[in-house]
């Protein structure tokens, strides 16, 4: 903040002035707690934007955040389930219940992971007229998804009560665990490629392709003991994809598929810490650039 003393027309005593004085920040990975709190309720309002534009002038409204995951987790069922025969991997789990806990967490995933690609080149026009903390933006695209998410959970809740599942007692501890790493995943790789999408567009094209790969490399249609055969394959999915940890426990605390893989859980926390580090360091060193070039 910088004084400034000015006369204002037809007086004579000097009338004290200010303006904000916006530096970059001395460490790319800091976050200024302190601003995002003021700036909470432009959050706000960005997130009920983002909710009303997505489902604006739609005869179903919301019910899409059901009828997605829903038809997807019957396509699958019937093409892996019924007409090549492949099963949960043991022979008490339900193939649909088995993939509908997989797809609802990867459709979180990858539907945020886009929008926050997505984000800043949206919001070029208010990026270009004034400053607010651009991490706002991509946060805000990760945020609301997760209200798609809990919609979409009402179709496993559903099938559990079908097929008369329920959730072991630490499984309810662990849903929230979930789901911050799959939150923390997908901010921290959205904010990467947010940051250069600004620059190259490509990423747009490129991101949608690159999901429908990573969705037959996370184990949503197949159990991930699959690959014991493989070892060398499945220590790169662990680590470097962090929803193979989430998944096969989301199954193992839900439905009760299988033991706990802490192994896998501690792998997918450290992965998504590590991109969330990652994202933001390369976020905050371009973002001084995305005014001018977005």
């Amino acid at each position: 903040m910088r004084l400034h003393l000015a006369k204002q027309e037809g007086c004579s005593r000097l009338m004290p002035t200010y303006e904000d004085i916006i530096v970059p920040p001395k460490k790319f990975v800091s976050i200024d707690w302190g601003e995002l709190w003021r700036y909470r309720d432009l959050f706000l309002v960005f997130a009920w934007r983002d909710i009303a534009v997505r489902y604006k002038q739609t005869a179903l409204g919301v019910a899409w955040a059901i009828l997605q995951p829903l038809i997807t987790i019957i396509i699958f069922s019937f093409i892996f389930g019924t007409l090549m025969h492949r099963t949960s991997g043991d022979k008490t789990t339900p193939y649909p219940i088995f993939v509908c806990v997989g797809q609802i967490l990867w459709l979180y995933f990858s539907t945020a992971l886009i929008d926050a690609s997505n984000s800043m080149v949206l919001n070029a026009q208010m990026i270009q007229k004034i400053y607010f903390p651009r991490i706002i933006v991509p946060a805000t695209a990760v945020t609301t998804h997760l209200i798609d998410l809990a919609v979409a959970s009402l179709i496993l809740i559903v099938m559990m009560i079908y097929y008369g599942y329920k959730p072991l007692p630490v499984g309810y501890l662990l849903i929230p665990v979930l789901i911050f790493c799959s939150f923390t995943a997908a901010l921290g790789i959205g904010l990467f490629l947010a940051a250069i999408n600004v620059k190259y567009r490509d990423v747009r094209y490129a991101l949608p392709f690159f999901i429908q790969i990573m969705t037959f490399l996370t184990p949503v249609i197949y159990p991930v003991n699959i690959l014991d055969q493989h070892p060398l394959v499945k220590i790169l999915m662990t680590w470097l994809n962090p929803m193979t940890g989430v998944i096969t426990n989301a199954r193992a605390g839900i439905i009760r598929y299988g033991p706990f893989d802490w192994y896998a859980l501690g792998a997918s926390l450290i992965a998504s810490f590590v991109y969330l580090l990652l994202g933001l360091y390369y976020f905050r060193s371009t973002e001084r650039y995305f005014a001018d070039i977005v």
